[in-house]
C-alpha cells in the first residue's frame, strides 16, 4: 500500500517514480543498470524487504559509489535504528506513516545540501530556473511551461554545457509502466525553443540536447 502510494503520489507531482518489490530487483534497476539508463537521483528504500535487508542494499549502494540520494522510509522507529541507517549511508530517515509532502520537502533539502546551494534557483546567463516554484524567467520576465517542458529544462540544466542524451531526458519523463511517443521529445523541444530562444537549447544529431544560457 505504501509503494502504491509513493509511486502514484511521486508521479502526480512530475516525478518519473520506479517501483520495484525486492531487493534483487533493486539491485538490478539501481546498482546493475543497463549502460544506456539515467542514474536515479533518489531512491526511497524500505528496510524490512522480502529478500533481504534494505541496510544491506544502501551500504552495496554506497561500497560500489553509487551518489542518488538515499532516503529510508520504514516502519522501525528507534534511535538505534535511525543511527543504523545513516551510519550505512542513508541520507534521511523517515518512520511509517508518512506525509508525502514532507517526503517531498526533506528530498528537496537532500538535493540542496547535495548541490551546496541554499536554494533551488538555478541561473543560466538571461535565464532562471526555480525547481522547488517550477517557475522559469527569461530576461526577467515569466516564462509559461507546460509539465513536460519545465522535466525537460530541468533535466537540461542539471548538466549546463553538456550533452543529455534523447533516451536521459525520456527516462525523466516516463516510468516503466509509460511509453512515450517516437517524436515527443523533438516535439517539446521545439516549443522550449520557441519560447526561450532557437539558440538555447542545441541539438547534436545522435548524441542529444544541449542548453546553452541566452545573453542577457
Amino acid at each position: 500500500m505504501v509503494g502504491r502510494a509513493l509511486e502514484a503520489g511521486l508521479a502526480q507531482d512530475g516525478h518519473a517514480a520506479d517501483w520495484v518489490r525486492s531487493a534483487a530487483a533493486a539491485e538490478a534497476a539501481w546498482l546493475a543498470p543497463a549502460a544506456d539508463s539515467a542514474p536515479y537521483d533518489a531512491v526511497i528504500v524500505d528496510l524490512g524487504l522480502p529478500d533481504g535487508n534494505g541496510l544491506d542494499l544502501i551500504r552495496r549502494a554506497r561500497a560500489r559509489k553509487v551518489r542518488s540520494i538515499v532516503l529510508v522510509v520504514t516502519a522501525r522507529g528507534s534511535i538505534a535504528e535511525r543511527i543504523a541507517g545513516l551510519n550505512a549511508g542513508a541520507d534521511d530517515y523517515m518512520v511509517k506513516p508518512i506525509d508525502l509532502d514532507e517526503l517531498e520537502a526533506r528530498l528537496r533539502a537532500i538535493d540542496r545540501r547535495e548541490q551546496g546551494q541554499s536554494g533551488e534557483v538555478r541561473h543560466y546567463g538571461a535565464l532562471s530556473i526555480d525547481a522547488l516554484a517550477k517557475s522559469v524567467t527569461l530576461q526577467g520576465a515569466p516564462v509559461a511551461l507546460t509539465a513536460q517542458e519545465f522535466a525537460i529544462l530541468l533535466a537540461l540544466s542539471r548538466r549546463p554545457g553538456a550533452i543529455v542524451s534523447r533516451e536521459r531526458i525520456e527516462q525523466t519523463l516516463y516510468s516503466w509502466n509509460e511509453a512515450s511517443d517516437s517524436n515527443t521529445i523533438e516535439v517539446q523541444i521545439h516549443r522550449l525553443r520557441r519560447k526561450l530562444g532557437a539558440a538555447t537549447i542545441e541539438t547534436h544529431r545522435g548524441q542529444g540536447y544541449r542548453l546553452v544560457a541566452p545573453a542577457a
